[in-house]
């Protein structure tokens, strides 16, 4: 698969979430979790549909296909690896949040696997 956007990383990660949470996934959800309008959503559902990432029909609830799941728990990974590593060397949560979500799209995964065994002692 091509390098997807940070957007669509952004949006792959938050259906993934409100999954966990909900166990359905709605347009409303995801607006109300990235702070966009219902229309971003629905555009960036088209485009995730196009990307077999995700099942829509209109008016129904999104499904992530097989391959959306694995690249999201992927994604939604990197995040917390690097979110408890910025923990661990005294980041405050507040800006460990922050600063993780814009790392955890330029990240190599060297880096990540680096980071993986850095954790693990």
């Amino acid at each position: 698969m091509k390098e997807l956007s940070k957007s669509i990383e952004d949006y792959i990660e938050a259906i993934y979430m409100i999954e966990q949470e909900k166990g359905e996934i709605k347009s409303v959800d995801i607006a109300s979790k990235l702070g966009v309008s219902k229309p971003a959503v629905n555009k960036a559902m088209n485009e995730l549909n196009k990307l077999n990432l995700i099942e829509k029909s209109n008016y129904s609830n999104i499904i992530m296909t097989e391959e959306g799941r694995k690249l999201a728990k992927k994604v939604y990974d990197k995040h917390i690896l690097v979110y408890n590593f910025l923990l661990k060397i005294g980041v405050s949560k507040e800006s460990a949040e922050i600063d993780c979500c814009k790392i955890e799209h330029v990240i190599s995964q060297e880096t990540v696997d680096c980071l993986k065994k850095y954790l693990e002692k």
